[in-house]
């Protein structure tokens, strides 16, 4: 059941990024090289790609090694919060300023609101939760301070922000660190959300 679950989770988020890539370059306005650089920064489709990688990794029959990075504890919590945080800021914030229609539309409520309910149902069934520490939230901070940094420096160079509320041009730099210092926060508060709703689950679950 548990490989099967994986294997549907990676086919939607495969079918997902892999459409809405097509989608962009049928209506880029830029190159195709720059589009492709575009498309890969935004964070929605980061993360729905790295769900569809890992969910692809657990659909095999065959299990990881327990030292893989894929098996290592609280990996499959950190992509939840990523997930999650993707479908938050969506229904939120950019839900109001983003009207697609037609399959666009079937796209985006995959990446930002499916996949995340499922990846969220998939970690309540099978985390073992016992296993992750609080210790490791900073760590599973890198990844979105790494993309913060990588998005800002790159819209330095090409004048292209991802999302409004990073964008410096627009709204100013102190206002854009104000924005990611809230969003670093939601990370973080959502990381140890997590792991304490686990651990309540797992202790009613074993009463």
């Amino acid at each position: 059941m548990q490989s099967r679950f994986s294997a549907f989770i990676a086919a939607v988020a495969w079918f997902a990024v892999i459409t809405q890539f097509i989608l962009m370059l049928q209506n880029r306005i830029a190159p195709v090289l720059e589009t492709t650089l575009r498309f890969f920064s935004f964070f929605t489709i980061l993360t729905n790609t790295l769900v569809a990688i890992y969910f692809t990794y657990q659909s095999f029959k065959k299990p990881l090694s327990p030292n893989a990075v894929l098996n290592k504890p609280g990996t499959l919590t950190a992509l939840t919060v990523y997930i999650t945080v993707v479908g938050i800021v969506y229904q939120i914030v950019l839900r109001q300023v983003w009207e697609p229609t037609g399959l666009q539309k079937w796209v985006d409520e995959l990446l930002h609101s499916i996949i995340p309910i499922l990846v969220v149902s998939y970690w309540y069934r099978y985390e073992n939760i016992a296993q992750v520490s609080m210790k490791r939230i900073p760590y599973w901070l890198v990844f979105p301070l790494v993309y913060l940094l990588y998005i800002l420096l790159r819209g330095h160079l090409s004048d292209f922000y991802p999302y409004p509320f990073v964008n410096i041009v627009e709204i100013g730099l102190p206002q854009v660190l104000i924005n990611s210092a809230i969003l670093f926060v939601v990370f973080a508060t959502l990381s140890a959300a997590f792991i304490g709703l686990g651990r309540f689950f797992q202790k009613r679950s074993s009463e």
